[in-house]
């Protein structure tokens, strides 16, 4: 009895040091294959058009790839050249109506400084600060401070946005170097396909290689409706915010809303990072109308998302609503806002591992010493 249960916890103790050992050789080597991660993605969405080329127009495997290559490169550049675009004529339009707008927003902020409630408050606040001189080194002492913490925070903000356009122009021959390796690795994978995948089937033993298909069939289902489900909601945050825009009759009320609705895809601050300093600007500027459609259109944006949301990725990813949004729950906890993405993304692999009996397999070896029952 003894002797059995020392050797399940051996058995125990050898699954754990492998699971460490593969999470820590996973998170070491995939920086280093990046490109080749994505430049089989590339290959795996394109081989349906490849095939076709190749079975249906009859030209060599090579030429598929190439002109398979060659339209999603035209696709997907004409895409990113468009929204681009479009984004730098919206800002440049923006830009223009907040210069024509400057002085009015200047002088609406002069006259509320100068308002007789505002000079009554300033006027309480000296008369206070004159009569109680005991509080003169508090409120000097306060008054310092909080400059001081405003001009460190001006200062790092600013430094912070110097130092991200320097890395982000620095990266610019990292990414390029990516995307010409990821564009070759596809050329070569998507032409080798059908003798690549022979061998990995040939080196891949059985009892590795049929639960492996299980797990890939699950994951391709479950991360495919995941990705279907955020590209849903923000189709309906989207859709929200442009009917809602026209509602209130603003200009561009598409483009903003097609913007907002990509803006949405940033875990927790979603729509809010827009639409809440918007509403501050537009009561600022006494534009009630506008600065009370915006708040209840937010409202209806925040209880819609908060319905939706476990619902949605729930039937697109084949889990309960609960375990989703409990995942979500504990991701943001333990990893910030992108523990938003992660909480699912681990819950969907979990039950993938589960559905195809890895861990019954692994309880198995545990206990017994082997795989099969």
């Amino acid at each position: 009895m003894e002797r059995t249960l020392l050797s399940q916890l051996l058995r125990g103790l050898w699954v754990a040091v492998v699971l460490v050992a593969v999470i820590y050789a996973v998170i070491f080597i995939t920086p280093l294959v990046i490109p080749f991660l994505i430049g089989w993605l590339i290959a795996y969405l394109l081989n349906p058009l490849v095939n076709f080329f190749q079975n249906k127009v009859k030209v060599p495997r090579w030429l598929a790839v190439t002109f398979s290559l060659l339209i999603f490169l035209c696709i997907s550049g004409g895409l990113i050249t468009l929204a681009v675009t479009n984004i730098v004529l919206e800002i440049n339009d923006l830009s223009i109506i907040i210069q024509n707008n400057l002085n009015q927003w200047k002088a609406n902020f002069t006259d509320y400084i100068n308002s007789d409630y505002i000079q009554n408050l300033i006027n309480r606040v000296i008369h206070i600060y004159n009569e109680n001189p005991v509080y003169k080194d508090t409120i000097n002492s306060n008054l310092t401070n909080s400059g001081k913490t405003v001009t460190d925070f001006v200062s790092y903000l600013v430094k912070f946005i110097l130092d991200s356009i320097v890395v982000l122009l620095t990266s610019l021959p990292t990414l390029a170097t990516v995307i010409i390796v990821a564009l070759l690795a596809a050329f070569f994978i998507s032409n080798d396909w059908k003798k690549l995948k022979g061998k990995l089937e040939k080196w891949t033993p059985g009892f590795i290689a049929r639960p492996t298909a299980i797990i890939w069939s699950n994951l391709q289902k479950a991360l495919f409706g995941y990705l279907r489900a955020q590209l849903i909601l923000i189709s309906i945050t989207a859709l929200f915010v442009i009917i809602g825009l026209l509602i209130l009759r603003v200009e561009y009320a598409i483009t903003i809303g097609l913007l907002i609705g990509l803006v949405d895809l940033m875990p927790y601050l979603g729509t809010g990072a827009v639409m809440v300093p918007w509403i501050i600007f537009a009561f600022i500027q006494n534009n009630y109308y506008l600065g009370i459609g915006l708040s209840i259109l937010y409202g209806i944006i925040l209880v819609a998302r908060q319905i939706l949301e476990p619902k949605v990725l729930a039937t697109s990813i084949g889990l309960d609503a609960l375990p989703t949004l409990i995942s979500m729950y504990v991701g943001l906890k333990l990893f910030g806002f992108m523990g938003l993405i992660i909480g699912p993304v681990s819950l969907i692999l979990l039950m993938t591992f589960y559905r195809s009996g890895v861990f019954n397999d692994v309880w198995r070896y545990i206990r017994v010493g082997r795989l099969k029952p």
